[in-house]
């Protein structure tokens, strides 16, 4: 463990640095502060297409923690950068997943973002595994056709549950997905279900421009699929 103290540049070129050694650093730096590095995460991992993995504590809201400390742009930023695998988990059980997996991804940068506060309190599993990259979980689905189809990022699932349950009570039909992953989506997921829905929903907690909501409504537009779908995002003020 190399403690770099507020010199989150160094620590990306670093970790550049050992990965092209062939070691798999891991750099595990506040969703806010990895902002600074961010000329290294272009330019020394994401062109370079090293395999340094990034986990970013504090993504999303934060609280008491101040406005300086908001992770809200972290998918956006990232979305940006070529070769990136882009992860969130919905509980403290996907998380060791896909620390796991992104340890043994081996063709390039991959990055996870974790919130803070406390766990759900989920059931964990045994034992780690691999996550297939670029895959999405249906959680429930109340009819092939339905009213509404709910897509959460990240610790938003849980909200996304809550609204499942708030719109079922109102007789609506809904779909309920876990996205996963940022970067890559889940193309056949997300088109499946958009085909089958009356209005989609997306759920972040991100900067509205350019994060997880705009990568749906751009797979959504190259599908020719604008005109069934629309896109709600929990904005950062």
């Amino acid at each position: 463990t190399y403690d770099v103290g507020i010199a989150e540049s160094h620590a990306v070129l670093f970790a550049a640095g050992l990965a092209t050694e062939g070691y798999r650093p891991v750099v595990a730096i506040y969703s806010t502060f990895l902002q600074r590095a961010y000329d290294q995460i272009i330019h020394d991992v994401g062109i370079q297409n090293l395999p340094v993995i990034f986990a970013m504590d504090r993504g999303g809201l934060v609280g008491a923690d101040g406005a300086t400390h908001q992770g809200a742009f972290d998918l956006t930023y990232l979305r940006t950068v070529p070769n990136f695998v882009i992860m969130a988990p919905k509980d403290e059980n996907e998380l060791q997943h896909m620390i796991k997996t992104a340890i043994n991804h081996q063709t390039g940068p991959i990055a996870f973002r974790y919130p803070r506060g406390e766990v759900v309190g989920v059931k964990m599993d045994k034992e780690p595994i691999c996550l297939p990259i670029g895959k999405g979980e249906l959680i429930s689905a109340d009819s092939e056709q339905v009213d509404v189809c709910l897509i959460g990022i990240g610790q938003t699932v849980q909200s996304s549950i809550e609204a499942q349950q708030i719109l079922r009570a109102k007789g609506l039909k809904t779909a309920l997905i876990n996205a996963r992953f940022v970067k890559p989506l889940d193309q056949d997921l997300l088109i499946y279900w958009a085909k089958r829905s009356s209005l989609v929903v997306t759920i972040e907690e991100n900067a509205a421009i350019g994060g997880f909501g705009s990568g749906v409504l751009e797979l959504f537009q190259k599908n020719n699929l604008q005109k069934v779908s629309t896109n709600l995002l929990l904005r950062v003020k």
